[in-house]
């Protein structure tokens, strides 16, 4: 049986906007994590809803390499480039921002704000599958001048963390101007954690219309636009769901949620496939991962995620990752 440990409420807001329960803020610790993992053989979650079991043991996260030498502050959500050079996350120390890393011969960069992000609460970068775009969250108003966004988050109003998804396109080596997407898309000022699939249709989460918990939804790009957004078969709106990260050709989903076997305020990675067009019933990742944030690397060899790390008396969001195969046999 999977062992998972926890540690009490943190009661932080940098990335508070997966659901209405603000105990979903509370995750343990990656000492408990590493211990919990180490331990067990490797049962992972095949596309047939079944477990599968090995006698090696399943490779526990480690940090992402940069993290270890990066500035204090809480790391989450990296989106690379299609040639892994390049990493764009949000980081929040004394402001939440966009910040970018390059790696230059096995050394990842100091990071800097990214060249479309730092006066604005921006977060939760996303990029396209072909590395011509990146998406983000944003509370910037949707009209030049206007106030920042009010959101919705931890069962209330969140003035000036609101959010609504942009585009900035690649111009050559540089970015080009963020643009807003269209009302279809942003519909509310609650819009957060995007996905790009690889035909361009994109995933997001917003409160859902009667629960008011993060429910996942799909809007399938057509032609310049989009068809209105569809709320995902993998919850009904009743057990919140968000932070989902989507291979480009969505035959599986990662995403956090706390739903069964999550304990109450626990957030835990799960995983669907989508088999006949239809997505399957989510399964825990086994053993149990607490996480937010999930990302894919572009060669689908990696699931990074973000969970608390103990650096002396602080505990800070950072960046951690696991092969995706030792817990998600796609091939």
């Amino acid at each position: 049986m999977p062992i998972t440990f926890f540690k009490p409420i943190q009661g932080k807001t940098r990335m508070s906007n997966r659901s209405s329960d603000p105990n979903l803020l509370r995750r343990c610790s990656i000492a408990c994590v590493l211990l919990a993992l180490s331990s067990l053989p490797a049962v992972a979650v095949t596309p047939t809803g079944q477990p599968e079991s090995t006698t090696k043991a399943t490779p526990a996260p480690t940090h992402f390499q940069p993290e270890t030498t990066w500035p204090d502050g809480d790391d989450s959500a990296p989106a690379f480039t299609p040639d892994g050079r390049t990493v764009f996350f949000t980081h929040r120390d004394s402001a939440i921002t966009i910040m970018m890393s390059t790696l230059h011969d096995g050394t990842w960069s100091k990071p800097q704000v990214a060249p479309f992000s730092g006066k604005w609460r921006d977060i939760e970068p996303s990029m396209a599958p072909d590395g011509s775009y990146l998406v983000f969250v944003s509370n910037r108003p949707a009209e030049a001048g206007g106030a920042p966004l009010t959101g919705y988050f931890g069962g209330q109003s969140q003035p000036g963390k609101g959010g609504n998804i942009w585009r900035v396109e690649r111009k050559g080596s540089g970015w080009g101007e963020p643009v807003r997407l269209p009302d279809i898309i942003n519909s509310n000022s609650a819009i957060y954690s995007p996905a790009v699939a690889g035909d361009g249709s994109i995933y997001f989460n917003q409160p859902d219309p009667v629960t008011r918990k993060s429910h996942i939804y799909r809007a399938q790009a057509k032609g310049n636009g989009f068809e209105a957004p569809v709320p995902l078969s993998i919850s009904d709106g009743t057990h919140p769901g968000y932070d989902v990260a989507v291979a480009p050709d969505e035959s599986f989903l990662v995403f956090s949620a706390n739903r069964a076997p999550a304990a109450k305020g626990q957030s835990l990675l799960f995983v669907a496939f989508k088999r006949n067009g239809e997505w399957s019933e989510p399964q825990a990742l086994d053993p149990h991962v607490e996480g937010l944030e999930a990302r894919l690397s572009p060669d689908l060899k990696t699931l990074f995620f973000e969970t608390d790390d103990a650096l002396g008396t602080k505990k800070q969001g950072r960046i951690f990752q696991v092969p995706l195969s030792a817990y998600i046999p796609t091939r």
